[in-house]
């Protein structure tokens, strides 16, 4: 990368450490940040999260954050935020012991039990092992093996309860409807 593209990666990972420590962006989250050369310069990558979730309008307030200070530089560059999204990849210890008894999705660069995507309920963390519940039983993943984790999200259970809802209110509108 060239020395100008270096001044916008050192900025970038910079404010990337002050928006995290910032009271204005209490509850922040850096997932995962990336800088790599692009055709026209650097492109500087943000995955953000936050308890309940990272909408735009905090996905914009970062982006406003690192625009800012890379303001003063000749720099090129392409500046992407993300929110980590319902299917938030686990990248830190931490994460699995935090995301505990949420559904997962792991894929191992080895072979384990006979694949190498495994799903289950993530149970936590085991010295250097993630342990996952599956159908099967407990599966034990080393650390070292993990290529990609992520949280899965199942959207059936909100897609019944919302039928259910419409149900309920069609049934309700029926009965008032019979009544007048």
């Amino acid at each position: 990368m060239k020395s100008v593209s270096r001044d916008a990666a050192t900025t970038f990972e910079r404010e990337l450490d002050a928006i995290a420590h910032d009271v204005a962006f209490d509850g922040i989250e850096i997932v995962a940040h990336q800088v790599s050369p692009g055709r026209d310069g650097a492109r500087l990558r943000v995955t953000i999260d936050r308890p309940g979730g990272a909408d735009l309008k905090l996905c914009e307030r970062v982006a406003a954050r690192i625009n800012a200070s890379l303001a003063g530089l000749e720099s090129v560059y392409a500046l992407e935020v993300e929110s980590a999204g319902l299917d938030r990849p686990l990248v830190r210890r931490d994460d699995y012991k935090r995301f505990a008894g949420q559904s997962v999705r792991i894929v191992t660069s080895l072979s384990v039990n006979g694949g190498k995507t495994h799903r289950g309920t993530l149970r936590g963390l085991r010295g250097e092992t993630v342990v996952v519940e599956t159908e099967r039983g407990e599966l034990l993943l080393p650390l070292a093996a993990i290529r990609t984790a992520n949280l899965e999200f199942d959207p059936r259970p909100d897609l019944q309860r919302d039928k259910l809802k419409r149900k309920q209110r069609h049934g309700n509108d029926t009965k008032h409807g019979n009544r007048r």
